[in-house]
């Protein structure tokens, strides 16, 4: 379902991903990790088309370096920040690019679909009429899962999804992706420090580091791994070969 062959993306003299390559096969979720910087967001602007490479292909739901135009029909987004439109209602929110476009949906259809899928991720129907203003961050992040989904795309992208959120909440949002991307039968890709992100969420495991992905495998594989790089990063040590700044 997703496919990156050899990605190279440089920003002047500064090589950001020097050879990316991986698949994700359709149905499974797959976890990015990687300290900051390393190019994780970098990658995922170049899977979207937001960014295009400067060597290498994307492949993604049988489009070959599809314009996000193109790509948007296919895919759902759950931003880093919610990206919530401020001056819109929730129900809008969700339904944004599905009142849009040749085949939109009526108001009347499109608040009924986001009733519907703001009950999948446990917010009711009287959500729908608030500005996100008025929402918690869990909250947003709940409705940014909603948006992600409301076109039932066969591909879901999760960036950061549970950065800014309690321990409680970042839980309860890790357990939603798992169970929607399960019942939905999409493909995933995550990207994230979050260790309980990789636990609850991951298929397989792919650590981006100098540019690279340094490692891949199981979530079980990467938790108990002795890998000097990926131990180093997934408990969290500053002693290692990962510089870091003392």
């Amino acid at each position: 379902m997703i496919q990156a062959s050899d990605l190279h993306k440089s920003f002047g003299r500064n090589a950001v991903l020097k050879g990316v390559s991986f698949e994700v096969a359709r149905g499974e979720s797959l976890v990015v990790i990687g300290g900051s910087g390393t190019g994780k967001s970098v990658l995922l602007k170049c899977l979207l088309g937001l960014e295009r490479a400067d060597q290498g292909t994307v492949r993604i739901a049988g489009l070959e370096n599809p314009a996000p135009q193109d790509l948007a029909a296919h895919i759902g987004m759950l931003f880093q920040g919610g990206a919530l439109f401020d001056s819109l209602p929730v129900w809008q929110n969700i339904t944004f690019r599905l009142l849009r476009g040749p085949a939109r949906l009526s108001k009347t259809e499109a608040r009924a679909l986001a009733t519907e899928k703001l009950a999948r991720v446990g917010l009711g129907a009287v959500v729908g009429d608030l500005y996100p203003a008025e929402l918690s961050g869990g909250m947003q992040k709940r409705v940014g899962l909603a948006r992600a989904i409301a076109g039932d795309p066969p591909v879901l992208f999760f960036d950061e999804p549970t950065a800014g959120l309690d321990p409680i909440m970042a839980a309860v949002i890790n357990a939603l992706i798992r169970e929607i991307v399960t019942e939905m039968g999409a493909t995933a890709i995550t990207i994230t420090h979050d260790m309980r992100t990789l636990r609850d969420v991951a298929d397989r495991v792919a650590m981006l580091y100098e540019g690279r992905l340094y490692w891949q495998g199981s979530a079980a594989q990467a938790l108990e791994s002795d890998d000097p790089v990926l131990a180093q990063f997934v408990q969290g040590r500053t002693e290692g070969p990962i510089a870091t700044l003392r």
